[in-house]
């Protein structure tokens, strides 16, 4: 038998192992996931951008090789495509852009509001009315003592000074633009490290970051921190009104302006007339070379050696801790401080109460009103008869200013059911303990009335 040389023989080799000459396979560039690491951190990089409008000096301190470029430049694109003309109140012409597109200044709705006077109906209001309400839910909780189901706040907000069309508010005093001391050292000793060990690919990219990142601070900076509402029309009632949600209501008192600054106000910002279209066409260009710096550490950073990585990594690193403690910042606080000096810290009395009953006739009671059957029905809508007796008998009282004071007279009905006769004794009651509740602190609630 013949046996072929071992020379001779052709080993069977799966087609998927066979490769052939493929394009820049020579080459020595090298992609790997060091450069992704500036593609992350962008929610963080954003938040440090937008909190240039809230802390004082902050557009001074963006030197330092930001992560997150990709991410800032599409909202930075977002911010410039948001710009529109605006006027002053000098009429000088402005350009004004929508602080939702970079950051959720103006992004949550309100709840609904009923104006008492004029019988106006929000089915939602502003996010100033959201960051209102929230404040009130925090403020100190006066317990009125009655039967409970549900608590439910009432909060009274004394709105005695009436904010201007356009308000400027202060920026906050804060020791956050001085820590930024720590990323931009740490940013430009990197770029020193690898300049002096010749590590110029990091070098360049660390470099580029450094300045992106100051220019779009800088450039974010120019525009102006802006309130506006609209003015009322002259001779307009009181605004006196109900903000409310199921967790409790406000009861807005004060005048139209007042209260439409809190209903119909917004922030924004406001770039002049003679800088505004440059100042966009800068916003836009700073979006562009976000992106660029994106894809330039993607590129050049995985051509460096391992001690340029590191130094890249070392600088993104606390750049990303430092954005990261902004970012931690309790932002809507903040927002709902600067709101709180526009309209000049109201007064805001807060109260408990054990069931919705009690809540709505407490709010009645403080709207202080000769004709309540609005308001009453805005609150509860028209219902079965035991609450159309209910309502009749309360309405009677409020009009005739008499007390809210209940007895079996009241509820003992013989075409009602003993269910229906039972629960029309419960709201009754709930509506004087309501009553003798507000009695307790109508000084308070009420500073003028006359005992």
């Amino acid at each position: 038998m013949y046996i072929p040389p071992l020379s001779n023989v052709i080993h069977a080799v799966p087609r998927a192992m066979v490769t052939g000459y493929t394009p820049l396979e020579n080459t020595k560039f090298i992609l790997n996931s060091t450069g992704v690491a500036g593609l992350f951190g962008g929610e963080e990089a954003v938040a440090s951008i937008a909190l240039v409008h809230v802390f004082e000096g902050r557009k001074w301190f963006g030197w330092y090789n930001s992560p997150g470029s990709y991410i800032m430049g599409m909202r930075f694109n977002r911010l410039a495509r948001s710009a529109v003309p605006s006027l002053s109140k000098h009429k000088r012409e402005h350009v004004q852009t929508d602080l939702a597109s970079l950051f959720d200044y103006n992004g949550r709705k309100g709840p609904k509001f009923r104006a008492v006077h004029s019988g106006t109906t929000f089915q939602e209001t502003g996010h100033l009315a959201a960051l209102f309400m929230k404040e009130c839910t925090e403020s100190h909780a006066i317990p009125i003592e009655g039967r409970e189901t549900q608590p439910v706040s009432v909060t009274i907000a004394d709105l005695d000074y009436v904010p201007r069309h356009e308000e400027f508010p202060a920026l906050h005093r804060r020791r956050a633009p001085f820590y930024a001391g720590v990323p931009i050292l740490v940013s430009v000793g990197t770029c020193v490290a690898c300049g002096w060990y010749h590590e110029w690919y990091t070098f360049s990219v660390i470099l580029f970051g450094i300045i992106v990142s100051g220019i779009s601070c800088l450039v974010i900076g120019s525009g102006t921190f802006r309130f506006t509402h609209p003015e009322p029309a002259p001779g307009s009632p009181p605004g006196d009104g109900i903000l409310g949600c199921d967790e409790g209501v406000v009861l807005l008192k004060g005048q139209e302006g007042a209260v439409n600054a809190i209903t119909r106000g917004r922030f924004s910002l406001l770039f002049e007339w003679k800088d505004a279209w440059r100042s966009v066409r800068l916003i836009r260009m700073c979006s562009i070379i976000l992106v660029i710096q994106a894809i330039a550490q993607l590129i050049l950073v995985p051509q460096s050696s391992p001690f340029g990585q590191l130094m890249f990594v070392a600088s993104v690193a606390v750049s990303w801790l430092y954005n990261l403690w902004l970012w931690s910042t309790d932002k809507e606080k903040v927002q709902r401080d600067l709101l709180m000096k526009v309209l000049h810290k109201p007064r805001l009395t807060r109260f408990i109460l054990g069931t919705r009953t009690s809540m709505m006739i407490f709010v009645l009671l403080a709207l202080d009103m000769d004709d309540p059957e609005d308001v009453i029905n805005f609150l509860l809508p028209p219902s079965t008869r035991a609450w159309q007796m209910w309502k009749a008998a309360v309405i009677k009282r409020l009009r005739n200013h008499e007390k809210l004071e209940f007895d079996v007279s009241d509820w003992d009905d013989s075409s009602l059911l003993e269910g229906e006769r039972q629960m029309l004794e419960t709201l009754f009651k709930d509506a004087q303990q309501a009553y003798e509740g507000f009695e307790k602190y109508r000084e308070q609630i009420l500073p003028s009335s006359k005992m």
